[in-house]
């Protein structure tokens, strides 16, 4: 088939940087333009063209009314995650679909966040009222958008009604997702870590989730991997996370704080502090 780019939303992320004159508003540096891009061999409106109708109203993404998402009832309620992610029903015809298919729509569905700030939210488009409650984070004010383990539990969610936990740790250890109704779930394969970089490059599919842990061995942050579909001017797998800064792109430009696609490399932390990976969309 043709291959489809989508295009990015934004396409250009303009990225803020606060000053560090006191009492400065932050102040906008040139645009960020990724040198990534991903080719869908599926037609992208056939892929998420649902996401334009109320699957995709940003103001569904809780049960919490929109209404009162930055009510004192919810600031009591939910603190400074803000409102919890509703649980999306299976979209219609989902179970049909073929793997590559699902595996895409993954990477689709993710691709409509990029750009997004990195924040300790439940759900990407809560913009917190002023004076709300914030985890700090290298983004360096409060705003839309999820940290690394809400971003993969939401795409899963909104994209298939399959609902992993949004705590890292705990969605990492998991081997079944939650489905809509009672006690229903979707299994998942677990895919161990292999010897070397090339053979784990080798082994991961698009859509699969890699967890990476920290200094202390804890399972600490996850990814979506790219695979086959992600084009790199120099080759490099890539991934789609929300991560802080601290990564640079393949013209050695520093990728925002945020949800971005980046390499992944042998000499990445990526790479060596890898855990394992969760493929969601297996062979039974």
């Amino acid at each position: 088939m043709t291959a489809h780019r989508l295009t990015a939303v934004p396409v250009m992320v303009a990225v803020l940087l606060l000053s560090t004159a006191s009492g400065d508003d932050p102040k906008p540096t040139e645009p960020y333009k990724s040198p990534y891009s991903v080719k869908f061999t599926h037609p992208v409106k056939e892929l998420v063209g649902d996401l334009e109708g109320p699957r995709g109203d940003p103001r569904q993404q809780s049960e919490i009314p929109y209404r009162e998402w930055n009510s004192e009832a919810c600031r009591k309620q939910c603190g400074s995650w803000g409102p919890p992610q509703r649980h999306y029903p299976e979209p219609e015809g989902i179970a049909s679909k073929a793997r590559d298919w699902k595996q895409q729509r993954v990477i689709a569905i993710a691709l409509h966040f990029e750009g997004y700030g990195y924040q300790h939210h439940h759900v990407p488009d809560w913009s917190p009222a002023q004076g709300w409650p914030w985890q700090k984070t290298a983004v360096g004010h409060n705003g839309k958008g999820v940290d690394c383990s809400n971003f993969t539990a939401f795409v899963y969610n909104l994209g298939f009604g399959i609902k992993p936990n949004s705590a890292v740790a705990k969605q990492a250890e998991e081997r079944a997702f939650a489905l809509p109704g009672e006690k229903r779930q979707h299994s998942v394969e677990l895919i161990r870590k292999p010897a070397t970089y090339k053979e784990l490059v080798a082994a991961l599919q698009t859509g699969d989730l890699l967890y990476i842990r920290n200094n202390k061995g804890e399972l600490a942050h996850v990814v979506l991997w790219v695979g086959a579909i992600g084009h790199s001017p120099d080759g490099a797998p890539l991934i789609i996370d929300s991560h802080g800064e601290g990564v640079k792109d393949s013209d050695g430009k520093d990728i925002p704080c945020g949800i971005h696609l980046r390499p992944f490399h042998e000499k990445s932390w990526y790479y060596h502090s890898a855990s394992h990976a969760l493929r969601v969309f297996h062979e039974k």
